[in-house]
């Protein structure tokens, strides 16, 4: 017992999450450095990046798959996750923050709060997950610290609290003040950064570091009131005591901790990892994991503790070698090399047969992990990302939100021999990847495959003839629709059927209208528990949402519409199920063909980066695509451009920004909503 409550407290899960370009990559591989998991700095532009280990990932220099690595810095374990920074893999960062007690965040010290950090800042916020941010690229031109740290505050509503300030600026970046100890830190440029010196503040920044550390006493004594009161008094306080308030602040959500260096010139990557195991949480700070027990239906939750029972969730599956690996977060218990699990969600057990500590792609064979571990798992044939897995008391976790593929392409293998093969590939990375669909549409004998955009499938289309050595033939995009309902209407319908000689009769009234965009479809029941017929609305529910997957006008799926049932009856109780769910499907059908069915198509979030001269023929090529601009901000010789935009008319969007830009605007595009575009 004793070993845990040593061990628990000096674990540390954390991700580094943040847009493209950020230095997310570059950050890790600094931190791997420093901490002797590595003894040469990988490089993302030389394509060396330890945690970039696909080939893909060293060809393009962008991170596609989050990557695992376990590293000790002052006497702490931290676990840490690298994620992608391009929307299109966004999967990774959603599954990776379910499964994390700690982020870090990263921002460009240029481009500030960008796109996607604001997907990566909410989904963080969805999962309550504490971060701290680190403001990276400050030797760049147009870098400014100051102004980052405002637009973390306006843009998230957060209480950024910078515990650094920078020293000089852009090319003239060489160190930092730190305002806790109140003393400079530089770097030494002869050995990669790997070693500083603590100097005193410069002359010119002595005023500047005393207001700032003002700030930080201000906001720092609200989360401590023993602090306040030495605060108030003007008495020396020790820098543990607002080490201890900071991670009090931090883990409660109320602040935010900002850091700041330069990764690429290997400065300012020390103090970061100090913060990381000073303010992150760990294990024990975090509270309890809670699910549902699948049989009562009742809350549960489960302590971080190697004494307690199992909970386990699987947070990503990888095929390799003919064999599947499955990462999993242990919440709490243990679980052994030759021991069972129980899969909640499939009901089943599966065997452990091997378990790994994973560093990038090398694994390191372990016996035993326990709470707090993450790790990959050989032996579990059948989990799949967000299944739950417990030992002798079942508890249900809170699954991963799955995001919607919202472009297609059709698919098949450039030699007949191959077909069977290419279909038994894309199965594989169907595993590996929940936001790839793939569809084999029997009648046109062609497969399709769904992803979040026209990257994701070019990566997975790369990876079929590069990994299983397929050469393909692809299609062109297709946008994948929605349909939903523009009117409200009430519709009956009976249906009848002989069976085994016996006439059966099921009778469904319902009342369809539409719902606001993105709420999806909702199904209600007036039927009381009076009404015999109450034990049955489940029958008619399932035709509701069967009829519902199949849309009236071109097949897509229906959604954004509201279903009322709201009476049924049925004349044989042995077939009431089948006649009341037959029926539920035919009036919900007939109900949608008049209820002015209309198609929509995905709206993305556009964001354009564009020099000023360039701004005219920007907004002017947006305005033919149909985009509604949302706003436009200019920032010196810049302007940044929100539209949204219809997936239909950005195809190949990436060269005419080029072109007509000379190749110097830049942007961002992620799936937003499903809408109708007006007049046509």
């Amino acid at each position: 017992m004793k070993k845990q409550h040593t061990r628990l407290p000096k674990i540390r899960n954390i991700g580094i999450a943040a847009h493209i370009d950020a230095g997310k990559t570059t950050v890790t591989e600094r931190i791997l450095y420093y901490t002797g998991r590595t003894h040469k700095i990988g490089e993302v532009h030389e394509g060396t990046a330890v945690m970039d280990y696909l080939p893909q990932e060293q060809e393009r220099g962008i991170t596609i798959t989050s990557a695992v690595t376990t590293l000790y810095w002052d006497d702490h374990e931290v676990q840490l996750i690298d994620t992608p920074g391009h929307v299109d893999f966004t999967i990774e960062v959603e599954r990776s923050l379910r499964v994390l007690d700690g982020m870090v965040a990263i921002f460009c010290g240029v481009g500030g709060v960008e796109p996607q950090t604001e997907t990566v800042w909410h989904q963080a916020d969805k999962y309550h997950v504490p971060r701290i941010a680190f403001i990276n690229k400050l030797d760049r031109i147009g870098s400014d610290f100051f102004r980052v740290i405002d637009m973390i505050a306006e843009k998230f509503g957060a209480d950024p609290i910078p515990l650094q300030i920078p020293l000089g600026r852009e090319d003239g970046f060489y160190g930092i003040v730190d305002l806790i100890t109140m003393q400079a830190i530089a770097w030494e440029d002869d050995d990669l950064g790997a070693t500083y010196r603590t100097i005193s503040i410069p002359a010119e920044y002595r005023e500047q570091a005393s207001v700032y550390r003002e700030k930080l006493f201000d906001r720092v004594s609200l989360f401590d009131d023993e602090l306040m009161e030495l605060y108030l008094e003007g008495l020396e306080i020790e820098p543990s005591r607002i080490y201890n308030a900071l991670r009090k602040g931090t883990i409660a959500l109320k602040c935010v901790p900002v850091l700041c260096g330069a990764a690429l010139r290997n400065k300012g990557i020390q103090p970061l990892l100090d913060a990381v195991v000073r303010y992150l949480p760990s294990p024990l700070d975090v509270p309890a994991v809670t699910g549902e027990n699948p049989e009562t239906h009742e809350p549960e939750e489960r302590r971080a503790s190697d004494d307690e029972d199992l909970a386990a969730l699987a947070f990503k599956i990888v095929m390799e070698e003919g064999r599947k690996l499955t990462y999993i977060r242990i919440y709490s218990g243990s679980l052994k090399v030759g021991g069972d699990v129980y899969n909640v969600n499939l009901q089943k057990k599966e065997k452990i047969s091997r378990i790994y500590k994973m560093h990038a792609n090398h694994k390191d064979r372990i016996e035993e992990a326990r709470t707090g571990a993450i790790v990959g798992i050989v032996g579990l044939k059948e989990t799949s990302t967000g299944h739950t897995l417990t030992g002798s008391r079942p508890i249900l976790l809170e699954p991963i939100e799955i995001y919607q593929p919202v472009i297609s392409v059709a698919v098949e293998a450039a030699r007949n021999v191959d077909q069977d093969k290419l279909l038994l590939a894309l199965q594989r990375i169907t595993q590996e990847d929940p936001t790839f669909v793939m569809k084999t549409d029997e009648d046109a004998y062609q497969t399709v495959v769904s992803g979040m955009g026209e990257l994701h499938l070019d990566v997975i289309m790369h990876r079929v003839r590069e990994e299983f050595g397929i050469d393909v033939h692809v299609g062109k995009p297709q946008v994948v629709y929605k349909e939903s309902i523009e009117g409200e209407i009430s519709r009956e319908h009976t249906f009848e059927k002989i069976i085994n000689g016996v006439p059966c009769k099921g009778w469904v009234s319902i009342k369809i209208a539409p719902n606001r965009r993105g709420e999806g479809n909702i199904i209600a029941s007036r039927i009381t528990e009076e009404n015999p017929v109450f034990p049955l609305v489940s029958a008619a529910e399932e035709g509701i949402a069967e009829a519902s997957s199949i849309g009236v006008l071109k097949g897509y799926p229906l959604t954004d519409v509201r279903v009322e049932i709201i009476n049924a009856t049925f004349n044989n109780p042995e077939f009431a199920r089948l006649t009341l769910k037959m029926a539920a499907y035919d009036a919900f059908r007939d109900a949608c063909l008049q209820a002015g069915p209309v198609l929509l198509v995905p709206i993305m979030s556009l964001t354009v980066t564009v020099p000023n001269e360039f701004l005219g023929d920007i907004i002017a090529d947006l305005n033919s695509r149909r985009c509604q601009i949302a706003g436009i901000e200019t920032k010196d010789k810049y302007t940044v451009v929100e539209a949204n935009a219809p997936l239909t008319n950005m195809f190949g969007y990436s060269t005419d920004i080029r072109s007509l830009s000379q190749g110097r605007a830049s942007f961002t595009m992620y799936f937003s909503h499903y809408d109708r575009i007006e007049n046509g």
